[in-house]
């Protein structure tokens, strides 16, 4: 957010652009997954040799692993997201498709999908899931659903997410609405922990992350640009001072089990 240099005033609610933002969205808003998710999961997990974390994106979950594994591998098919993954220790990164892993028989302890797996081909993935698992490893698909505000936002935040950018989604995103209940998932299937995301953010912040959405996208290249700033205007009135952090929370879904 710029800052009020003293000599200006703050723009009216109604008149600012809040989804101009500029094209890091991404790597700036995307929230991050809780440490105690990738404890859980090591501590599953039949030793800690090596994880694949597969559609990693810019790294986020794949960095939480290498504080558990002796070597962990992010994969993603995207030139871009891996060229903006941040150095770690004990991770790397490869460039690759979900159904073809980078990886040898039988060398993966646990492997990992974070907000990844409704777009995999899934019973090619599942297969190179058997090829590359040490006896017993773990697979888990995770995914964040729809996340909450509160109370005095959410209302308005939720018609927006299921009325007016609902029909922007693409097919998939059923998939995560669903907690991927609705997917194949042909393991033992271990309890999964009750987890959550939780942030506090600025409006900024909390609109910068909407920029991240395909959904967004979709509805400014379908010119739907007045729905987006109409949106923000609602959202700023009810939010107050832009500066003032509110919580949002994000139910975290996942399908484990052992291979």
């Amino acid at each position: 957010m710029p800052m009020n240099d003293g000599n200006r005033q703050p723009p009216e609610a109604g008149s600012r652009n809040w989804f101009d933002q500029g094209g890091q969205a991404y790597a700036r808003f995307r929230p991050d997954y809780p440490p105690a998710l990738a404890a859980r999961l090591a501590a599953r997990a039949p030793d800690t040799r090596q994880a694949v974390d597969v559609g990693c994106g810019n790294g986020q979950f794949t960095r939480l692993l290498a504080s558990h594994f002796d070597s962990v591998l992010g994969v993603d098919p995207s030139a871009d997201q891996i060229a903006h993954t941040a150095p770690a220790d004990r991770v790397r990164y490869r460039c690759a498709p979900a159904e073809r892993l980078p990886l040898a028989d039988r060398s993966a302890s646990l492997i990992t999908a974070a907000q990844a797996a409704h777009w995999f081909d899934l019973p090619a993935f599942y297969r190179e899931v058997r090829r590359v698992a040490v006896p017993g490893a773990v697979i888990a698909l995770i995914s964040y659903g729809v996340l909450r505000l509160e109370p005095a936002l959410d209302a308005r935040f939720q018609r927006f997410y299921r009325d007016e950018i609902g029909p922007f989604w693409p097919p998939e995103r059923a998939r995560v609405d669903s907690g991927y209940a609705s997917l194949d998932f042909p393991f033992a299937k271990i309890p999964a922990p009750a987890l959550e995301i939780r942030v506090e953010w600025p409006l900024d912040g909390f609109l910068g992350y909407l920029l991240t959405w395909s959904s967004v996208r979709a509805a400014r290249e379908a010119g739907g640009e007045r729905l987006l700033r109409d949106f923000a205007r609602d959202l700023s009135a009810l939010w107050g001072d832009a500066d003032t952090p509110r919580t949002v929370v994000w139910p975290l879904n996942m399908r484990i089990g052992t291979v």
